[in-house]
């Protein structure tokens, strides 16, 4: 007997489906069979959106320890640049240029 495959949902389906089960129009037992999924899988997503959604709310920034990632990466490029700047002007008096 050959195995089933997994489906696979979309994340756009997933957020259509536990909105509709956050929404409360109808069940979860009535959306799952609608769309049929398990009632299981329709909860497990609407306790997920629900979950996130401060998220969306959330400032958008960067947390101290990237901004420090950040900061020193840029000093890198910075003295790499800088280094390369040098070299090229050095180069150039040599030329006459």
């Amino acid at each position: 007997m050959p195995k089933k495959k997994r489906r696979k949902f979309s994340s756009e389906f997933k957020a259509k489906i536990g909105l509709q089960a956050i929404q409360g129009f109808n069940t979860i037992g009535v959306i799952a069979s609608e769309n049929n999924l398990h009632p299981t899988q329709v909860a497990k997503w609407k306790k997920e959106l629900q979950d996130r959604l401060p998220e969306i709310f959330e400032t958008p920034g960067r947390s101290p320890d990237d901004r420090d990632e950040l900061i020193e990466d840029l000093y890198g490029k910075i003295g790499k640049l800088t280094v390369e700047l040098e070299w090229l002007q050095k180069k150039a008096k040599a030329l006459g240029l």
